[in-house]
C-alpha cells in the first residue's frame, strides 16, 4: 500500500509500505494491505511503518488520517 505523511511545512515520508501503525485518538491502530475505508484523528505518539521489512517512526503532536484503496494519507502536526 502507499503512505503519504504530510505537514503543513513539508512532505514528511511518501512510499510503499507493508503496514503502518497509527496513535488515533481511541488507542493505536495497525493498517495493513487491503484495509477498510476509514477516517481517524491522531493523538500524540508515533506512527510506526515497515518498508523493505525495517521499521521506521516519526512522532506527531496530533493530525488526521485517511485510508482508502491502499492508499493511507496522513496530515500531521510535528
Amino acid at each position: 500500500m502507499i503512505l503519504e505523511i504530510l505537514s503543513a511545512e513539508e512532505k514528511v515520508y511518501s512510499g510503499e509500505v507493508e503496514s503502518a501503525i497509527f496513535p488515533g485518538s481511541d488507542g493505536e491502530f495497525q493498517v495493513l494491505n487491503n484495509h477498510a475505508p476509514l477516517i481517524s484523528s491522531l493523538q500524540k505518539g508515533s506512527i510506526k511503518y515497515t518498508e523493505n521489512k525495517k521499521e521506521h517512526s516519526i512522532n506527531v503532536s496530533g493530525g488526521i488520517v485517511e485510508i482508502l484503496n491502499n492508499k493511507v494519507n496522513a496530515l500531521i502536526e510535528k
